[in-house]
């Protein structure tokens, strides 16, 4: 038997009991408020692919190590041979946040044990003339790279920084890998100063791999800190008079000498522990990729995702 359409009195019924205060209809309307946006969001999640990953940029002069240590921590055994990195170069690793897999070789198995959080380790070219490359991703501006590209990553999923140095020769090319670093530094705390008065990302820390102790010749982490931090202070210092000299105006001077002073402005000496002034941290920890010694600086790295 056919239903008959609804007539006007019907409607009528129907609307003054959905209007007329009742605890079922109370309770419904509670039910489309508070549940239908929830699975309206479940639906796009699982329909959205994730793509916008956490990400570490590694980052140091050519020579330090950094594509053996992406290479090492991607394959788990051992670093493959490589030569010099002309453009960015991404892997996605995986960490694990309970008592799963607890050092790098175990999260490099595809079997690994523990709930897994995915990352982005991106590997920047260290040469003096592309070091432009991983200022980019500092800012979230880094373009494709070769084999798994960085794909302009969203700076606001940075979540550090590995600056890699060789401490076997470091004695030698400290002032180069100072440069670089002061401007790693600089550019993380602007950054950092920037979200304290808008919706600029937030700081991130810095980690110095101290790589090839392995080697007789390798400085100690301590040496290496500390021959950093003199060297930073010589180079703000360096750069504080340029600028006095170059002929900016009086009124400028300020503003502009402060914006370029890394750490604590106005002090005599530089030490890593005045980043702090700015919400980043900065470690040094010693390792070596060749005898697979970096448990230390894959804790770091996971402590950050």
């Amino acid at each position: 038997m056919a239903l008959s359409p609804p007539t006007m009195e019907d409607v009528k019924r129907f609307l003054e009991y959905i209007l007329t205060p009742s605890a079922p209809v109370i309770t419904v309307g509670l039910l489309i408020v508070f549940v239908v946006p929830v699975l309206v969001h479940l639906f796009v999640a699982r329909q959205t692919s994730y793509t916008s990953l956490p990400y570490v940029l590694l980052a140091g002069p050519s020579g330090g190590g950094k594509t053996s240590l992406l290479t090492l921590l991607e394959r788990g055994d051992a670093a493959a041979a490589t030569h010099t990195s002309q453009a960015p170069h991404a892997v996605e690793l995986t960490v694990s946040s309970d008592a799963g897999a607890s050092t790098f070789r175990e999260a490099a198995r595809d079997d690994a044990p523990g709930a897994h959080r995915k990352f982005r380790l991106v590997d920047t070219p260290g040469h003096g003339k592309l070091r432009g490359a991983a200022m980019a991703q500092l800012v979230g501006g880094g373009g494709g790279g070769s084999g798994g590209g960085t794909g302009g990553n969203d700076a606001a999923m940075l979540r550090g920084v590995v600056f890699v140095v060789d401490a076997a020769t470091l004695d030698d090319e400290v002032a180069d890998a100072a440069t670089f670093l002061h401007d790693v530094l600089l550019a993380l705390q602007r950054r950092a100063g920037a979200s304290r008065t808008s919706r600029a990302p937030g700081a991130v820390h810095v980690l110095v791999a101290a790589n090839k102790l392995d080697l007789f010749t390798a400085l100690p982490a301590s040496l290496v800190r500390g021959n950093l931090e003199a060297e930073l202070g010589r180079i703000r210092l360096s750069r504080s008079k340029g600028l006095l000299d170059s002929g900016v105006g009086a009124d400028d001077v300020g503003s502009d000498e402060q914006d370029g002073w890394l750490g604590e402005y106005g002090s005599e000496k530089f030490t890593f522990a005045q980043m702090r002034e700015f919400d980043i941290e900065v470690d040094v920890l010693g390792g070596s990729v060749l005898e697979g010694d970096v448990d230390k600086w894959w804790d770091w790295i996971s402590s950050r995702i």
